[in-house]
């Protein structure tokens, strides 16, 4: 029996390797339905058998044998003198089967059947595409670098499938070649033009999250919960975690011995300082850790408004800062309020003068520059070099020399 062999009439089943039987066997009959329906009229009175392992499927017509005369729908029924000529024996009431072959296809309907069976196929691969990584957002993937371009790294996981890291998602120092080895995490999936997108990233929280979680058992077994991150991606990163079990340490099980559970989660994020701090629902406390390394006076807190008073002494001002202001940005985003830095001024040093006092000689908001820093006396300003005093703040350093200069006159 001539069954038709899908995989010599369609050369592009070979591509198609991935797709259970099931669903491969449902696309058929459904394009071969279509077609048949179009052919015939009705695909109802017609069984469809297909056989994937063999690569061939089988089609039976089924009509009833009618009159001559009695004939109402030809797509249902046969013409007894039409019958007889496959069958001598058939008799009027009877039904008969017959074997559509591909030989019964003009070239028109194969070509029509091919290309609806690549279109159902390929819809139904973009589609299993992007459903499968709708579920795996937010986990981390392991894939290689296939291109590079100026504004995104095209990437393949171990499927093949393409992957997309845009520039904006990855940290400033990474550097990539072709067939490289990569970790992202999935951020986000989306179908554009009809084809899905999936998006990779480097520099969202959550990476660093499953980052600790794939380093750290205990935070994978949920015996460490992770409160909170931000990060400053390749800069600077906090992470606020607590545990439920007074045996546990959770800074210490995340930073591991002598760093070494964190060593390999810096070394990924190109040497990103992590501050882990243990996570307290007293504010102050809280405040106090997050400003890590720098070591606290006291805290005025206003909870009115979200606001925090820190007061440093002089030699952690800097510390409470850091570089760039890395580390009292993150440290008000962890906690949520807006923490302003004080210099704490020795009550010995009384010849020492608050910079509100030079209102008259310096704009109130050059005075701002420098109390945002923690320099809001005027030894405080002098204390530091003018090369310091232009990085943290605003200014020019013409306008810093100027500033030096009308402080310096105070103490001549």
């Amino acid at each position: 029996m001539e069954h038709i062999n899908l995989v010599e009439t369609f050369s592009e089943f070979k591509e198609f390797k991935n797709i259970e039987r099931e669903t491969m066997m449902r696309i058929l009959e459904d394009v071969f339905k279509h077609m048949l329906e179009k052919k015939y009229g009705s695909a109802d009175n017609i069984d469809i058998i297909v056989n994937i392992d063999k690569g061939d499927l089988e089609i039976w017509r089924y009509r009833n044998i009618v009159d001559d005369n009695n004939i109402e729908d030809e797509s249902l029924e046969i013409a007894y003198s039409e019958a007889i000529k496959t069958e001598p024996d058939f008799e009027v009431g009877e039904e008969m089967s017959e074997e559509i072959k591909m030989a019964d296809f003009d070239r028109r309907e194969i070509l029509s059947i091919r290309q609806n069976l690549i279109s159902k196929i390929q819809e139904y691969e973009k589609n299993n595409i992007y459903n499968k990584y709708k579920e795996r957002i937010g986990e981390i993937i392991t894939g290689e670098v296939y291109q590079v371009w100026k504004k995104e790294i095209l990437v393949l996981d171990d499927e093949g499938i393409e992957l997309i890291l845009p520039k904006s998602e990855q940290i400033p120092t990474d550097f990539y070649r072709k067939g490289d080895t990569i970790r992202t995490v999935v951020s986000k999936v989306e179908m554009r033009n009809g084809a899905p997108v999936i998006i990779l990233s480097r520099t969202s929280s959550i990476f660093l999250e499953r980052l600790f979680e794939s380093e750290v058992p205990e935070v994978y077994d949920g015996l460490i919960t992770i409160k909170n991150i931000v990060r400053v991606p390749g800069e600077r990163a906090k992470i606020a975690v607590e545990s439920y079990d007074d045996r546990i340490d959770p800074v210490g099980a995340c930073v591991g011995m002598k760093g070494s559970r964190i060593h390999g989660i810096v070394r990924e994020l190109k040497n990103e300082n992590i501050d882990v701090i243990n996570y307290t629902e007293n504010s102050s406390l809280f405040i106090s850790r997050s400003l890590s390394p720098a070591k606290i006076s006291s805290i005025k807190i206003h909870e009115d408004d979200k606001k925090a008073e820190v007061y440093l002494k002089p030699d952690q001002v800097s510390l409470a800062i850091g570089k760039g202001g890395f580390n009292i940005k993150l440290a008000g985003k962890l906690t949520g309020y807006e923490i302003d830095v004080y210099r704490e001024t020795p009550d010995i040093d009384s010849e020492d003068v608050d910079l509100s006092e030079f209102s008259d000689e310096i704009d109130q908001w050059i005075i701002d520059e420098f109390k945002a820093i923690g320099c809001d006396t005027a030894k405080s300003v002098l204390d530091l070099n003018v090369d310091d005093l232009v990085k943290r703040t605003d200014l020019e350093e013409e306008t810093v020399n100027e500033v030096i200069k009308i402080l310096k006159e105070e103490f001549e």
